[in-house]
């Protein structure tokens, strides 16, 4: 089969980790890996241009890299997927969340850390209670009960396109999840081992004032979403 993943890494300053995440998404079906960097000043993109991924000058904000990114993508890539470049998302799984999109089963395929197996410390409590909240909301709206909003997920590039998203912020993938359910897409998702990140701070778990920022603009995007009904 013809290589038809893109892959979608947004990061800032993660020099730690990067090149062990290229490395580990080695896989004859991904055509391009695309960095979209926000402005890392620890040598984050010389070490990925040198471990063969393409990088991206992305700006600030979580969505806006995803986005940017996704539109970098090859043509010919009839799927892209999206996952964090810390290190904690087990891209040599990459085949168990893009396999089902790729077969044609499911639109979108999502990882979920709360229903597989996570290495201590590698979620805080407010992380697994975030999820499941959202995944609640989400159910009363539309029907589909989430158990997590995991970075890594598979989607098919023609799906995406529709669902329009606007968010540039951390609430880029409950936009997603909300607008996937809502267009009524096949969605599934599939428990995966998670690991502790393998270096730096985390943007949003890593201190108050991050998970507070991140928290509200989850929040804000939610109620966004759902006070738009259109589509």
């Amino acid at each position: 089969m013809e290589p038809v993943i893109a892959v979608v890494i947004p990061t800032l300053n993660e020099a730690a980790s990067i090149g062990m995440v290229i490395r580990e998404l080695s896989c004859d079906l991904v055509r391009q890996i695309i960095i979209a960097d926000g402005g890392s000043t620890d040598g984050t993109q010389d070490i990925a241009r040198a471990a063969g991924a393409t990088v991206l000058n992305a700006g600030r904000g979580y969505g806006r890299a995803c986005a940017a990114g996704a539109a970098a993508a090859d043509p010919d890539c009839q799927v892209i997927v999206f996952l964090d470049g810390d290190g904690a998302d087990r891209g040599d799984l990459l085949q168990h969340i893009a396999g089902p999109v790729i077969s044609g089963a499911w639109d979108l395929a999502l990882a979920s850390r709360t229903r597989g197996r996570r290495e201590p410390g590698s979620m805080n409590w407010h992380q697994v209670l975030a999820g499941r909240l959202a995944g609640f909301g989400i159910g009363a709206l539309y029907g589909i009960r989430y158990s997590d909003m995991c970075a890594y997920r598979a989607i098919r590039r023609d799906a995406l396109a529709r669902l329009d998203l606007q968010e540039l912020t951390y609430g880029w993938n409950i936009e997603m999840q909300m607008k996937a359910a809502r267009a009524g897409l096949r969605i599934t998702e599939i428990p995966l081992p998670y690991r502790c990140r393998v270096g730096g701070v985390s943007k949003v778990a890593g201190s108050l004032r991050g998970t507070l920022h991140a928290g509200w603009r989850i929040a804000a995007t939610f109620l966004r979403v759902a006070a738009n009904q259109r589509g």
